[in-house]
């Protein structure tokens, strides 16, 4: 239809008329209300924005000397991090004569590596930047990490359940010098 007749019709709705394809052959155009379609567009983005996952960097810092408890530590924090869906910068920071020992910390990074494969990947090999031996980890997309599974508990044999053990049971007190007969039945 002409576009004037279009102009026409939306006045007499009291609406808008709207380009909605201008590249189409003629150009699609729609009746309607514009603040509501404008509103609506909005209200569709910050839903998007809202689904949508962010991935920060973390960052972990070890020596090439770095004791076992303090190791665990800072392992089980990257696998936190890795598991939420960050990705993770490990460095290992060398001072003094400690550089010339690089093989210590390509062996911390190798470990970590190794100690959360399940969780995540490294991206490339680790790399030298001045006095850091630096490595990156990303998260391995949902379904394709190790699954941790919880063992399975033994089933009894014929469905029957083991009798409870007694809780604090309690001889009876006999005064010193008594004679103590056996129960019947017992020797």
């Amino acid at each position: 239809m002409p576009t004037i007749e279009g102009v026409r019709l939306a006045e007499d709705r009291q609406l808008d008329l709207v380009e909605v394809a201008p590249l189409a052959k003629p150009p699609v155009c729609r009746i309607l209300d514009y603040g509501k379609y404008r509103y609506e567009l909005q209200k569709k983005e910050k839903d998007a924005r809202k689904k949508q996952k962010v991935q920060t960097l973390k960052e972990m810092k070890m020596r090439p000397k770095i004791d076992e408890h303090d190791y665990n530590f800072k392992v089980k924090a990257i696998k936190n991090f890795l598991d939420a869906g960050h990705r993770v910068k490990v460095s290992v920071f060398f001072r003094g004569r400690e550089m010339s020992f690089l093989g210590k910390g390509e062996e911390v990074l190798a470990r970590v590596i190794r100690d959360t494969e399940g969780l995540g990947k490294s991206e490339g090999r680790p790399r030298m930047e001045g006095r850091y031996m630096r490595i990156m980890l990303t998260p391995l997309p949902p379904g394709q990490g190790k699954i941790s599974q919880k063992p399975a508990k033994p089933a009894q044999a014929n469905g029957e359940k083991k009798p409870a053990a007694p809780k604090n049971e309690q001889k009876p007190k006999v005064p010193e010098g008594a004679a103590v007969q056996p129960a019947e039945g017992t020797e």
